[in-house]
C-alpha cells in the first residue's frame, strides 16, 4: 500500500494502547502512542520485559489490546473481522526462531504462506523461487530446514514473510540466534527490502548495534515509550 493510498497518513498509528494481564496485576503496555511513516525502518529496543514484543504482537494482530486504538495501513485493528486475512494481505512476520516446517522443502515452506491467496500452484512455485533468489538461497530450494545453517534458515523465513507482498514487515529479535556474519546478511536484506520495495519495517531487538541500523530507535521501559 502506497503513501498515496493512505492519504498522507502514517502506515502505523497507535493511541493510548494498554495491555493488562493477570486480572490487572501486570501492565505490559501503559498508554503507548506510536507513529510510523510508510517506508520507514524503525527499531524498538529496551530491557527484557519492557513490552516491546507485546507491542509488536498487537501491531501484527496476534493479540488484542486491553484499551486504545491501533491502525496498520487501512486496517483499524479494533474492528478487524479476520485477523488471518489482515496478516496475509498486509504484513509479513519474522521471528527469532524461524518456525519453518522441518519436513517440508525450503521451497514448500515459502509456498505455504500463499495457500490462502487464490494463486495457482504453478504461480506460487514461481514466486517462491523468485523470493529465494532475492534472498540469495535459490540453490537450496530442495533442501529441508534441518540441512541449513541458522543464517540460511532465517533467509527462508524472510522470503516466506514476503510471499504475499506485504506493506509492513514485523521482525521480533530476528538476529538473536545468529552469528555476526548472518546478522549482517539479514540486516542487509531488510535494508534492501525497504529501498527496493518500500516496505515499512518495525524491528524489535535488545541488541543496540542491530537497533542502530534503523532510521529511528524507539526505547521502551516498563510498558511505555521513553525515547525519543
Amino acid at each position: 500500500m502506497s503513501e498515496g493510498e493512505l492519504g498522507g497518513r502514517p502506515m502505523i498509528e497507535t493511541r493510548d494502547v494498554t495491555k493488562v494481564y493477570a486480572d490487572g496485576k501486570v501492565r505490559a503496555l501503559d498508554g503507548v502512542d506510536l507513529s510510523v511513516e510508510p517506508g520507514e525502518f524503525v527499531s524498538i529496543t529496551g530491557p527484557s520485559g519492557c513490552g516491546k514484543s507485546t507491542l509488536l504482537g498487537l501491531l501484527a494482530a496476534l493479540d488484542v489490546p486491553t484499551s486504545g486504538t491501533i491502525r496498520v495501513g487501512s486496517y483499524d485493528l479494533q474492528h478487524l473481522r479476520d485477523a488471518n486475512r489482515f496478516r496475509r494481505q498486509e504484513v509479513g512476520l519474522v521471528f527469532q526462531f524461524h518456525n519453518l516446517l522441518p519436513r517440508l522443502s525450503v521451497l514448500r515452506n515459502v509456498e505455504i504462506a500463499m495457500m490462502g491467496s487464490q494463486r495457482p500452484r504453478a504461480e506460487r512455485s514461481r514466486r517462491a523461487l523468485g523470493l529465494l533468489d532475492d534472498v540469495g538461497i535459490v540453490g537450496l530450494a530442495d533442501r529441508r530446514p534441518p540441512q541449513l545453517s541458522g543464517g540460511e534458515r532465517q533467509r527462508v523465513a524472510v522470503a516466506r514473510a514476503l510471499a504475499n507482498d506485504p506493506s509492513v514487515l514485523f521482525a521480533d529479535e530476528p538476529t538473536g540466534s545468529l552469528d555476526s556474519s548472518s546478522v549482517a546478511t539479514v540486516l542487509g536484506l531488510f535494508e534492501k527490502l525497504r529501498s527496493d520495495r518500500g516496505v515499512t519495517i518495525v524491528l524489535v531487538s535488545h541488541d543496540d548495534a542491530v537497533a542502530a541500523t534503523a532510521d529511528r530507535i524507539i526505547h521502551m521501559l516498563d510498558g511505555r515509550i521513553v525515547a525519543p
